[in-house]
């Protein structure tokens, strides 16, 4: 799976990449009860400039991505001096309120995510396999604190298609992934995207306390 991920990113296949920010986040990310300067982990994060819109909007961002190209990318195509340092075993690169951590988002540990209060998912978890996405969510949990909100923007095919990435998970897969550990509430079903039959969904996650609390 990385090495398909890299291999897009080599060869310019990035059709999932926006050249805005998704109109999901734009609207509900304001309901949420995310305090001004609390910093948003966005894994696999690409170039998206959904992080440009949360720093934006006041929130320090922490972006991991195994690609090169991406954080180059979207470094070039920012505004502002970029500062480079290593940590944590990651290469990092900041810009303005953004920081990317170059690596695999599964060695991104807590003692590393200390300072995260709320997360942003439009694409990490719709680009696994099956076999890693409950990695992926048990990981996802260990890096917030109680109380942590965030949005997740999820994907279905159409029946019949079985391909990916970006893969089909279905609003009962998403439940069942995350609700052991965040209260999790489906905010909207999309249309069925012209030509490719994809629908997104969006969801609200809040990282539940001990005991379920």
């Amino acid at each position: 799976m990385d090495n398909e991920w890299l291999a897009r990113w080599r060869e310019g296949r990035i059709g999932f990449h926006r050249h805005e920010a998704h109109p999901a986040l734009v609207r509900y990310w304001p309901t949420l009860s995310v305090a001004p300067g609390t910093k948003v982990l966005v894994p696999l994060c690409g170039k998206s400039l959904d992080m440009r819109w949360l720093a934006g909007e006041g929130y320090p961002v922490l972006g991991i991505e195994l690609a090169d190209e991406a954080i180059e990318q979207f470094l070039a195509e920012g505004e502002g001096e970029v500062s480079r340092y290593r940590g944590d075993g990651f290469d990092i690169s900041r810009q303005g309120n953004v920081e990317l951590w170059r690596g695999d988002f599964f060695h991104f540990h807590i003692e590393a995510a200390a300072e995260l209060g709320a997360f942003y998912d439009r694409a990490a978890l719709i680009a696994l396999p099956e076999a890693t996405r409950q990695r992926y969510a048990f990981h996802l949990a260990q890096l917030l604190p109680p109380g942590s909100q965030g949005l997740l923007i999820g994907l279905t095919r159409a029946p019949g298609d079985e391909g990916g990435p970006p893969f089909s998970v279905d609003a009962d897969e998403i439940r069942e992934l995350f609700a052991a550990n965040f209260e999790v509430v489906h905010l909207e079903e999309g249309e069925p995207e012209p030509g490719s039959g994809f629908r997104e969904s969006v969801w609200s996650l809040t990282r539940r306390g001990p005991q379920g609390g």
